[in-house]
């Protein structure tokens, strides 16, 4: 059911202030604006309306973490460098671009893995543990929710933690495969140059030349992160089962995503049919930003924290 709400501003003033996350992770965090007393009491008087609250968080979640993302203005992937993420077609088409794309990972992995929940994924959890989270639909594959403890749970694109058999679908953790490339590729090294927002790193291509890729142990097909490339489509009965939980929610709130990849984004279409109230807290415009009423522009490591349960 809906419940009866308060008329709230389209848009949420923010003043600039400094950052207070640690140096060292801010190199992947947009310059941002810190949310004033007014700001912050709209959205908590949204949050505290809300009973069966559904929320869909996204890469802007984990750049306090230290993982980059591809859009965010001046320092995401697409601005820094001219590389693009692993495409679905070529991945499944191309033996050399596998090998490429798991060399890549390979190196990459132990620095990726070693990432830890920030502020705003243990204070999701923490509205969790309250009660008023009915569910969270993350697009992020860094598993980073679940490290926070989170369990009414949804990875949209699946998670680089696990690798998938494209033969006999066989999921295997991560950390055996790391084992197994370490065992196929003794004595291979590579320097890492930068750091990619899926968990890979930059190599040149003649440094992947030798690089062995495993085969499934089961069946002998191919293994892939279980993770929606770019170019692939997120599952169907996923994509029914969020929309289950979302026509059982009351209000929708938005973390840390621009929502320009539509399998996001038709989530906030089906909200605004259903007429349900949304909020969103992001640096930078959304694709959204016309369906919501309250937008706050800050980070969700300052914002959500700051939200006080009843």
């Amino acid at each position: 059911m809906l419940f009866p709400w308060l008329p709230l501003p389209p848009r949420v003033a923010a003043r600039r202030c400094a950052s207070t996350i640690r140096a060292s992770l801010q190199q992947f965090v947009p310059p941002s604006d810190s949310v004033d007393s007014s700001a912050l009491e709209q959205l908590q008087s949204f949050v505290s309306r809300a009973s069966c609250l559904f929320i869909i968080s996204g890469a802007g979640l984990s750049t306090e973490s230290g993982i980059p993302d591809y859009r965010s203005e001046g320092v995401g992937l697409y601005a820094r460098t001219n590389r693009r993420p692993m495409q679905h077609s070529e991945f499944v088409r191309s033996e050399k671009s596998r090998q490429r794309y798991w060399a890549r990972n390979y190196v990459g992995w132990p620095q990726f893995s070693s990432h830890q929940p920030n502020s705003a994924h243990l204070a999701l959890r923490e509205w969790e543990k309250r009660g008023k989270v009915h569910w969270l639909v993350t697009q992020n594959v860094d598993a980073l929710h679940s490290m926070a403890g989170q369990q009414r749970l949804t990875e949209l694109h699946g998670c680089s933690h696990r690798v998938v058999c494209l033969g006999c679908g066989q999921l295997t953790p991560r950390t055996e495969l790391q084992k197994r490339f370490a065992v196929l590729n003794p004595g291979w090294v590579a320097s890492a140059c930068a750091v990619a927002p899926d968990g890979d790193v930059f190599l040149e291509d003649e440094q992947v030349l030798n690089f062995k890729v495993p085969s499934c142990d089961a069946c002998g097909g191919v293994l892939k992160p279980e993770v929606t490339f770019f170019g692939d489509v997120v599952n169907q009965a996923t994509v029914q089962f969020v929309h289950r939980k979302l026509a059982e929610s009351d209000a929708v709130l938005v973390a840390g995503s621009s929502l320009q990849v539509f399998s996001g984004y038709r989530f906030l279409l089906a909200a605004s049919e259903r007429q349900l109230p949304i909020a969103i807290v992001n640096i930078g415009s959304t694709r959204a930003d016309h369906l919501a009423e309250i937008r706050v522009s800050a980070r969700c490591g300052e914002v959500l924290p700051a939200i006080r349960l009843n």
